[in-house]
């Protein structure tokens, strides 16, 4: 063989040895952000208040991401109290380690920082993230979360020519200590004071868009209180995405957002040069809110005319018909190549039925809020850091039971056991007046099923067992039911709480263990080298690399 022909040759075999080597120890992409939370001056409603800023912004910077990727986020508190961020519908794949709310993770102290190492495996689209301890979600310091597919899986739609984050809900003019502080005397919050879009209020922001192209409307409910209906003057929504599941393409003049939920809708620029009223509105409240922003013609020369387009009719049966309309896309792919309805959820046996009502009770003279009769409190050692030094005393199993009792009511770190790989089937039950909004870390579920008045089993005949939606945010209508399929394959331990903020800060939430007796790294990530260690785990050693 020629000299030539040998250095071909060797070059080939070169070549085709990296390829098989990128194979086996190929790593998914790596995205790092470096966040510096501080307070700062700010001015959503006119009125000058103290606002969490994640640098200098309000809201914080949108995170872009790819399938798998892996997100790196490093965050300085720099407030004069302790912090930390928790991660909207991120599911957390065997490691609940960065879940980051307080039964999971000891707060960033004042003047420190921690690294979330977080890795988006196997999902896709639209979601945010906010501050989870006391009430600093009333100050800000929440921010819109993009997960593309990865550039081999096809999409159910054509590429959008561009693509919005609208973080939308109500606020208040009361600082976020001072709303606690309200809290924690026992008393209900105030009326909100207004809504507000991407942080501003009305006709502040716009959205430029071309005449004849398409866009993406990633939309979030990041409120507090309330849920709220969007609509765009004169244009129609083409739902595809909901929390990460590719929908059936159903058209929609205006959408109801509850509580933590998330969409994306598909708006087309195809009505005559001028701009047109973007509305945001809240539902079931009495005193009805609103706001507004502008969708901009490129080429309009013409400002907005007419009034704003009216919500949709206020009756519950309205919104609990859209909610039914909903359904997954079962030939469209997923983060995989394979289609979302390839997992046959309907024929899969349940091995558990949880059934959970939320109440209001009055608890030592305070206003509580509680599930199945039980109000959580907070311990003084974050569960999991308990669970995996074994350290007694802080929480109990079965200290919820998976039944509402009808009972007096009671305060206790509540904490609910579940077996690795099992299917529960969850009905929530709301015999009250205000619409309820659940919200399951870790996991994601099937909404199988809602209706109005007490869930018996019977309701089951109506369940639907072949393309319902896949999400982790569930509304509860009132006097009404919504039943779920769940997967119970996420080794953690996982928050159950209400999206409703004061409900959930006065103890409409418990945790979720789901256990694995393996104790392998297949099945759950080790504690990270850099977890931060408080309460009756400080000082511990962090054990196995």
């Amino acid at each position: 063989m020629g000299g030539r022909s040998t250095r071909k040759y060797w070059c080939v075999v070169l070549v085709l040895l990296t390829l098989v080597l990128k194979s086996i120890n190929g790593e998914d992409p790596y995205r790092f952000f470096t966040w510096n939370v501080t307070y700062g001056d700010i001015y959503p409603l006119g009125v000058k208040q103290q606002g969490i800023l994640i640098n200098g912004q309000f809201p914080g910077p949108t995170i872009e991401s790819v399938t798998n990727d892996n997100v790196i986020v490093h965050i300085i508190n720099n407030l004069d109290e302790p912090f930390l961020i928790s991660w909207n519908g991120i599911q957390q794949r065997r490691n609940s380690w960065q879940d980051g709310v307080y039964g999971t993770n000891c707060p960033i102290p004042p003047g420190q920082n921690f690294t979330y190492t977080l890795q988006f495996k196997d999902q896709i689209g639209s979601f945010f993230y906010f501050p989870s301890l006391a009430f600093h979600k009333a100050a800000g310091g929440f921010g819109g979360i993009k997960i593309s597919s990865r550039p081999m899986i096809p999409v159910p739609f054509p590429a959008p020519t561009g693509d919005f984050t609208i973080l939308s809900g109500d606020w208040f003019v009361q600082s976020h200590t001072d709303l606690k502080a309200v809290l924690d005397g026992g008393h209900g919050l105030p009326f909100p004071a207004g809504l507000l879009i991407n942080g501003r209020a009305t006709n502040v922001s716009s959205f430029t868009v071309d005449q004849g192209k398409s866009y993406r409307f990633r939309l979030s409910n990041v409120g507090l209180a309330t849920s709220i209906n969007f609509r765009i003057q004169g244009h129609k929504m083409l739902l595809v995405e909901t929390e990460g599941t590719h929908t059936l393409q159903n058209t929609y003049s205006s959408l109801d957002i509850h509580l933590g939920q998330s969409y994306s809708v598909l708006v087309t620029a195809d009505q005559p040069c001028q701009d047109y009223y973007i509305v945001v509105s809240t539902r079931f409240t009495t005193q009805i809110l609103s706001t507004t922003s502008i969708l901009h013609y490129s080429n309009s020369k013409k400002n907005v005319t007419g009034p704003p387009p009216d919500g949709p009719p206020t009756e519950i049966e309205w919104s609990l018909n859209q909610a039914l309309s909903l359904r997954q896309n079962l030939t469209a792919s997923g983060p995989r190549p394979n289609p979302q309805g390839s997992y046959h959820y309907g024929m899969v046996n349940t091995t558990r039925t949880i059934k959970l009502a939320n109440s209001a009770p009055i608890i030592n003279g305070k206003q509580r809020y509680a599930v199945n009769s039980v109000s959580f409190i907070p311990a003084d050692t974050p569960l999991k850091l308990a669970d995996y030094f074994n350290i007694s005393g802080v929480f109990n199993l079965g200290s919820i039971p998976d039944n509402p009792g009808g009972g007096w009511n009671y305060l206790r770190t509540s904490v609910m056991a579940a077996d690795f790989r099992g299917f529960a089937e969850v009905v929530f039950e709301n015999s009250g007046d205000t619409l309820q909004s659940w919200h399951v870390d870790g996991h994601f579920f099937f909404v199988v099923g809602m209706g109005r008045w007490q869930w018996s089993v019977s309701s089951r005949s109506s369940y639907n067992l072949r393309d319902a939606i896949t999400r982790c945010t569930v509304q509860v209508f009132p006097r009404s039911w919504t039943a779920v399929y769940m997967p119970l394959d996420n080794v953690g331990m996982w928050n159950i709480r209400s999206e409703n903020w004061a409900r959930q800060y006065l103890g409409q939430q418990f945790y979720l263990r789901v256990y694995s007796a393996a104790h392998s790294w297949r099945d759950e990530y080790p504690i990270p080298k850099n977890a931060i260690l408080c309460g009756q785990a400080s000082g511990r050693q962090l054990g196995r690399d």
